[in-house]
């Protein structure tokens, strides 16, 4: 199977107190078109500097990033605008990536906008088909994000998100900052999402039970290398590293029985 994604030798490092420090340690990992690939690990491990790696937010020192068929670490300008409509990003706290003065409408009319996804006179109509999607009405347009739930926020974030209709997804924690309840909604809806419209999802999390009930693959992440990778259950059931052994411990009720 082709890989939609594909990330190939990534290291990263920084400078702190005279010393070099490794953030990411030659990562590699691929993600088929429509699969979810969960990337789990202790806070620290490297996960968030991967994720900023591939949304271009900071460079490489090494290794190289294939998207959707193109160079992704060398596209610029134009080009890289473009294809950016084809990657998007839900973050753990959607007020920080939202106006949260901002009606949610004029929030999903943003990225209509910018990308030409439908024309001028259709993005009213495109707005209520995303909330519904995402299980909210279309009287929700023309409230204030800041006068939405916990939930409700993450949904606009998740409408937002797959309004340029991207190939993939990458979710950093973005379920994290949720109750127990809204959080299992927002996975059934991600998971629901992402088996009707075939979306490729990369789910960033430290919390192994959450990444267990998306993903179809796991991949463990440890002091800035992927130390374990393979089918979720199989992650699971026999974790094979120390780094997912501790994983795996720390959630004493996950279910381990392979589907």
């Amino acid at each position: 199977m082709n890989s939609l994604l594909s990330i190939e030798n990534i290291s990263k490092g920084f400078s702190s107190a005279g010393r070099r420090i490794s953030a990411l340690d030659n990562v590699s990992l691929t993600i088929a078109a429509g699969e979810t690939l969960g990337l789990v690990g202790a806070s620290g491990s490297g996960k968030s500097t991967l994720s900023r790696i591939l949304l271009r937010l900071l460079s490489s020192d090494a290794g190289s990033i294939r998207f959707d068929g193109e160079d992704w670490l060398r596209l610029k300008g134009a080009a890289l605008r473009a294809k950016r409509a084809r990657m998007q990003m839900v973050f753990q706290d959607p007020l920080a990536a939202f106006n949260p003065l901002a009606s949610v409408g004029s929030v999903l009319d943003d990225p209509l906008r910018i990308h030409g996804v439908v024309a001028k006179d259709r993005r009213a109509d495109e707005i209520v088909t995303l909330l519904e999607r995402v299980g909210l009405t279309a009287d929700h347009a023309a409230r204030p994000v800041r006068a939405l739930s916990g939930g409700q926020r993450q949904r606009v974030a998740i409408a937002r998100a797959i309004a340029t209709r991207p190939s993939l997804l990458v979710l950093d924690e973005a379920v994290t900052a949720l109750d127990v309840t809204v959080r299992g909604r927002i996975l059934e809806l991600l998971v629901d999402l992402q088996k009707r419209e075939g979306i490729a999802c990369l789910f960033i999390s430290h919390d192994l039970a959450v990444v267990h009930a998306v993903s179809h693959r796991i991949a463990v992440m440890d002091a800035g290398r992927i130390v374990e990778s393979g089918p979720a259950a199989a992650v699971v059931a026999a974790p094979r590293s120390e780094a997912a052994r501790a994983l795996v411990a720390a959630v004493p009720r996950l279910v381990t029985e392979p589907s």
